[in-house]
């Protein structure tokens, strides 16, 4: 027999737009057998009820012989002959109306009843458990989406548990449905040629039965066939049954895992998170626009092939382009109030797609896995040994601030690093205590002016020094301007506002910034000033950049050599500062103070700052 197309019962769980394409090649399989089974079924009736009227016409036509001798006829002598030979005749179509009887018989039971009972039985389950499934399916779908609305509260953890039961309650009864359904869709490919063959040998049987006195070697030579076609029925059915078993088993083994299988963020403490990956695929929820303030989560199924996120909703024959990820930031975000939400931003800043991942080792695999293809690795000849590599850069997106404080134990970004003096003990790197903290007129001169708008003078003095580059009079900067964003081993991108800056007299503490931020944020409170300029700050390998988030042009840009002090409040920690040392027409320096509140842990930026500086440090001794 050749071999039979099944459904893997392993991929019922996942349940991917790969599977489903499959499925419903089984389903229009399915449709068009339950079209063909309806007309056969029409035509062997026909055929039946052409049996039976022989049967009735033959018995009538006997009654009609033996009727004759009965007839009154006037001229009725010399009829005794065709009398005694219309009996003969009646006695003949007698017996041959009982053999019609019994092949009419035969017929019903051999070639009728096994063909409705294959459309009732076969036909009906499968599209029984096809509605079934669906159901399922609208149910996991319904509890997935009330899922993915739970707010992060922690006084809603009740509710959050109810509907991670609900959850994976609805899953189990997709998975239980859709392991049945797909068992029933495998065997009916085995029973649809037996319910072809099997009706076709009850008709043949009876045929040959009812001719078997006439046509003996037609009789014998349909014997063999049909002999032959028994076995090949026979063997069907041994494998039909075979794979029963087998597909019994395999279900049992399915049914019998763990409930963590069935519950979304089962391991939300410790989870195994994989963070080399190179490429991804599942199920997330996407965030569409609607409106100018309304929006819209559609779940949807991504997966990444080479430098590009694909999307393939579900009946969907292939995927299709979402985002080109080759030189793309990713960053984990809030958006309205969901967990595990993490953004896409463009090389040129743009903001790109939000996604929501189902989990949190959801959510950090996919922010690991497209800052592994972002930087191109899959061009390499060994990319996982590369991404093991650049496995910090993806954590520093993903990792919450408690791990980067560890960080900034050993690495201590905040320090001064160009001034600061430090000793290497067991393998260590420890500064040297200072004396005593510096006061505060040492760090900043009484009377410093502050400024509170975005117009900064380092941008001014960067246009004035450009020799004969054209200024735009809007103060937006060209893309050209930046090329080195293109290339840039490091592209982070956080939300900050700009709170205020002011000269400093020292940048070779981090005190100079803690005392800049109380001295901007004392005149905010004292002068009534409340609104602040939102912008993406954007930290590369080479440069700090501040966007604006409508046009995208960008506001100002540091070189990041230039950086010789960061910081983040100790207590806020959205607070977070930085010293620039600026060069004046006079060849002496200045040092002026920038501070910001962020949407994320400041730590974040000090980190991503340092790992810029270490980027630049190993550049120059390569």
């Amino acid at each position: 027999m050749p071999a039979v197309d099944k459904l893997l019962l392993e991929e019922a769980l996942q349940d991917s737009p790969q599977t489903r394409s499959l499925l419903s090649v089984f389903e229009e399989d399915a449709g068009t057998l339950t079209d063909y089974t309806n007309q056969l079924l029409q035509a062997m009736q026909r055929v039946y009820g052409a049996q039976n009227e022989m049967c009735l016409a033959t018995q009538q036509l006997s009654k009609q012989l033996l009727a004759y001798e009965k007839q009154n006829f006037a001229l009725g002598k010399g009829d005794e002959e065709v009398i005694s030979t219309l009996h003969y005749f009646s006695k003949v179509v007698d017996e041959l109306n009982v053999l019609h009887t019994e092949l009419a018989k035969q017929l019903a039971d051999t070639m009728v009843l096994p063909i409705i009972q294959f459309r009732e039985k076969d036909l009906t389950e499968v599209s029984t458990l096809k509605d079934l499934f669906g159901l399922a399916s609208n149910e996991h779908d319904l509890s997935m989406a009330k899922y993915s609305r739970l707010p992060k509260k922690k006084e809603n953890e009740k509710v959050k548990t109810e509907v991670g039961k609900e959850v994976a309650a609805a899953r189990r009864k997709q998975h239980l449905s859709s392991l049945q359904y797909y068992c029933a869709l495998n065997a009916l490919q085995y029973r649809k040629r037996m319910a072809m063959m099997e009706p076709m040998i009850g008709f043949a049987h009876g045929q040959i039965n009812f001719f078997k006195k006439g046509a003996e070697m037609f009789s014998k030579h349909m014997d063999s066939f049909l002999s032959s076609v028994a076995d090949m029925v026979q063997s069907i059915q041994v494998e039909l049954e075979a794979e029963a078993e087998k597909m019994r088993v395999s279900q049992q083994e399915f049914l019998s895992v763990d409930e963590s299988v069935y519950t979304p963020d089962s391991d939300v403490a410790a989870p195994q998170i994989n963070r080399n990956l190179i490429q991804k695929a599942g199920y997330l929820n996407l965030r569409n626009k609607t409106g100018l303030v309304t929006t819209t989560w559609e779940r949807l199924y991504f997966f990444t092939q080479g430098g590009n996120l694909m999307c393939q909703p579900r009946g969907a024959v292939a995927g299709g382009l979402i985002q080109d990820l080759d030189n793309c930031s990713v960053m984990a975000v809030d958006c309205e109030d969901r967990r595990y939400c993490f953004q896409i931003t463009t090389p040129n800043g743009k903001s790109g797609i939000i996604l929501q991942a189902e989990s949190r080792k959801e959510n950090e695999e996919w922010i690991c896995a497209i800052n592994n293809i972002s930087r191109q690795i899959y061009l390499t000849d060994n990319p996982e040994a590369v991404a093991i590599k650049l496995n910090q850069t993806a954590l520093q997106a993903v990792t919450p601030i408690t791990s980067f404080g560890k960080k900034q134990e050993s690495s201590c970004p905040s320090q001064n690093l160009k001034n600061s003096e430090m000793e290497n003990e067991n393998d260590k790197i420890v500064p040297k205590a200072t004396a005593s903290l510096p006061k505060a007129e040492e760090l900043i001169a009484p009377g410093t002016p502050i400024q509170f708008d975005i117009v900064l003078p380092a941008t001014e003095f960067l246009d004035q020094n450009r020799g004969s580059r054209r200024t735009n009079p809007f103060g937006e900067t060209e893309d050209e301007s930046f090329p080195e964003a293109e290339d840039s081993l490091l592209q982070q991108m956080f939300i900050v506002r700009f709170l205020g800056s002011m000269a400093v007299k020292t940048d070779s503490t981090t005190e100079v910034i803690y005392e800049a931020m109380r001295q901007v944020l004392a005149a905010r409170a004292i002068h009534n000033i409340f609104r602040m300029t939102e912008s993406h700050l954007m930290v590369t390998s080479q440069s700090l950049r501040l966007i604006d988030p409508q046009t995208q042009v960008s506001r100002a840009n540091f070189e990041l050599t230039s950086v010789t002090q960061f910081a983040a409040h100790q207590d806020n920690k959205r607070l977070v500062g930085f010293v620039i040392r600026i060069p004046e027409s006079t060849g002496e320096e200045s040092l002026s103070t920038y501070i910001f509140e962020s949407n994320s842990e400041g730590e974040k930026i000090c980190y991503a700052i340092n790992l810029g500086k270490e980027i630049i440090e190993v550049q120059k001794a390569h």
